[in-house]
């Protein structure tokens, strides 16, 4: 099978779709049959060479496998232009079709709609220059259109509006909107084109505001080279629902100078990239070497985003599952030793009060959105009452607030197994995705990697036997560090915080049979701790066994 007409194809539909955008403003200057007839029967033909292309893209991804990434994304990119110029024609089609609900065909002429077809047509003219000469900027202009179109519909419905207040014309008002409204759309469709356009350059989907917080955030931090010189290349997508992506330059040589184009890349809700910075500022003043450097930090309305230095080594949860066992052990060797210095240093000989059982009430909808069966309701069995979900809850809620932490420390706040940095060659610990750092029970980072270890998703017994002594190596940690500090309610807090992180945990887990282990470990806990309330919380005695799987 040969594609050697691809990119015939895709140039054909840009330019039948032009065609499109012209024919409809001379139907809307001047309408008549003949036009009407031929904007219509080329809609035909649009769709399929939408189609047409459509398959051979997809024939193209799957059977040749010679295609490296870069030639991947391109074809990629084709279709998805495809579509949306095939949306676009269709919008044009419609256009015309409404022309015949206005009672005087000129009427559309007194909103002038010449500054939407400059707008559409100039666009579309950009598309294969844009493309062929992957030129970044014609990508942006393009995306352009479309806060440009929102505009110009704006200002036409608050004419319409007003007008249609008047009580006259309201069938060619009404029709007048809808004609405006498909021009806005045909903005969105040039926004995913450009946006393609941007993927096919950049190797990653990313969305133009995404795009230019990223550009404002390395333009902060110094860069000033040429856009196309930067590969961006997305890593994860965290659970707070931000974007994190590596950002470094094209060439293989870099100086020290150009050390910052080898960074990680984060965006996300302005509150939690601010709260971030300031988590990482304050560590980086405690412990200079524990976390990332930050080169460029940007705000834009409710979006932020951050330039920070790339940390080399690999995750503690890569370690643990995939390393030898003179690595891992020299891994938690080096982390318990960083966990010991920061909690001993930010201690805080004052009681703090906790609020573990908030944390899952918090969560719950998340929850329940997974697992709506994870709500129990009250239950009669012989002569004994089980309590209902809500219930256990509330009297746990009452239990905790008998107790609190004797001091505080500078916790992580998200002291997960992939959140923690191991590089072996500086035999040193980072600490990453901070923005949920505060002054805390140390409980709290405690039972969140405890957890993040257990809700592994592997079950064979050399996998699990790896994870137990982890577990059981880290609690034996937390002992210690409690004795030496004389927190005497160290295991009830435990039990606690413990219940909130296998409760939590399940809204991650579409595993059920595994989610509902982890959530029966938690009701196990939660009824242990509101069978003691009113004991002495000292003699409380965490059952070590709820720990292992």
């Amino acid at each position: 099978m040969t594609f050697e007409g691809l990119d015939e194809n895709f140039k054909f539909i840009v330019f039948e779709v032009e065609n499109q955008a012209r024919s409809t403003q001379k139907f809307m200057d001047a309408p008549s049959r003949k036009r009407y007839a031929k904007i219509t029967s080329r809609d035909d033909y649009i769709d399929n060479l939408k189609t047409i292309i459509e398959n051979k893209c997809y024939s193209r991804i799957h059977l040749d496998h010679s295609l490296d990434k870069r030639q991947l994304n391109k074809i990629r990119a084709i279709q998805v232009i495809c579509v949306n110029l095939e949306k676009i024609a269709d919008y044009f089609v419609n256009i015309v079709k409404q022309m015949q609900y206005l009672d005087d065909q000129s009427f559309v002429q007194r909103y002038d709609y010449t500054e939407v077809f400059e707008i559409m047509l100039s666009r579309l003219g950009a598309i294969l220059d844009a493309f062929h000469e992957e030129d970044m900027s014609k990508a942006l202009y393009i995306c352009k259109a479309e806060p440009m179109l929102d505009d110009v519909y704006k200002v036409r419905f608050d004419r319409v509006m007003n007008e249609m207040g008047m009580g006259r014309d309201a069938q060619s008002l009404v029709t007048v909107l809808f004609i405006f409204r498909y021009f806005e759309r045909v903005g969105d469709a040039l926004l995913n084109i450009g946006e393609a356009v941007i993927f096919s350059l950049l190797g990653e989907r990313i969305k133009i505001e995404q795009f230019e917080a990223l550009q404002q955030t390395l333009t902060k931090s110094g860069f000033s080279d040429s856009f196309s010189d930067i590969d961006f290349s997305a890593i994860w997508g965290t659970r707070s629902g931000c974007r994190i992506g590596k950002v470094e330059q094209r060439e293989a040589e870099l100086t020290s100078e150009e050390k910052k184009q080898g960074s990680i890349y984060k965006e996300g809700n302005l509150e939690k990239i601010r709260k971030e910075r300031e988590s990482i500022q304050r560590w980086k003043q405690l412990f200079p070497d524990l976390v990332a450097d930050i080169y460029g930090f940007h705000e834009d309305a409710d979006k932020g985003s951050m330039l920070v230095e790339f940390l080399n080594g690999c995750t503690l949860d890569e370690v643990i599952l995939s390393g030898d066992d003179e690595l891992v052990r020299n891994a938690l060797f080096i982390l318990e030793n960083t966990v010991l210095e920061t909690w001993t240093k930010t201690m805080v000989d004052l009681p703090i009060k906790t609020n573990y059982m908030w944390q899952i009430q918090s969560r719950l909808e998340g929850v329940l959105q997974t697992h709506p069966e994870f709500w129990r309701s009250p239950k009669s069995l012989g002569g004994s009452e089980v309590r209902s979900t809500e219930a256990l809850l509330s009297a746990c809620a009452n239990a905790e607030d008998e107790l609190e932490a004797p001091f505080s420390v500078f916790i992580h706040g998200d002291f997960n197994i992939n959140n923690v940095v191991y590089n072996h060659e500086a035999q040193q610990i980072h600490y990453i995705d901070l923005y949920r750092s505060r002054d805390f029970d140390y409980i709290q980072d405690a039972s969140v990697f405890l957890i993040s270890n257990f809700r592994v998703p592997l079950f064979d017994r050399d996998h699990r036997d790896r994870i137990n002594a982890v577990i059981k190596q880290f609690y034996g940690f937390i002992r210690e560090f409690a004795q030496r500090h004389r927190d005497a309610t160290v295991q009830a807090r435990l039990a606690f915080a413990l219940a909130r992180s296998f409760y939590t945990s399940t809204r991650f887990e579409l595993n059920y049979k595994f989610a509902k282990e982890m959530y029966n470990r938690s009701m196990f806990l939660l009824e242990k701790i509101e069978q003691y309330r009113g004991g002495a919380w000292e003699q409380f005695s965490l059952p070590e066994d709820v720990l292992y799987y």
